[in-house]
């Protein structure tokens, strides 16, 4: 593997989701080494019951996507 030395702060928001997606890659070529850590399944957990209680809102997937993007500003 080759190594770049470059400045994350002078990629592009593009360039650094590239950057992101890329390593994301291939950190998952070998799943079974990712173990989410026991505090994830708390956290899942107590949103899932809160949820079920109506104590917090959810949003499909579309709305979600494009309220993540205007947030980022990648609209």
């Amino acid at each position: 593997m080759e190594r770049a030395n470059i400045s994350i702060s002078d990629l592009s928001l593009s360039q650094k989701l590239d950057l992101m997606e890329s390593i994301w890659n291939d950190l998952s070529t070998n799943e079974t080494s990712l173990k989410s850590p026991d505090w994830h399944k708390e956290i899942l957990d107590e949103r899932n019951s809160a949820h079920k209680q109506g104590k917090l809102k959810a949003s499909n997937w579309s709305d979600a996507k494009k309220r993540i993007k205007r947030n980022l500003g990648c609209e």
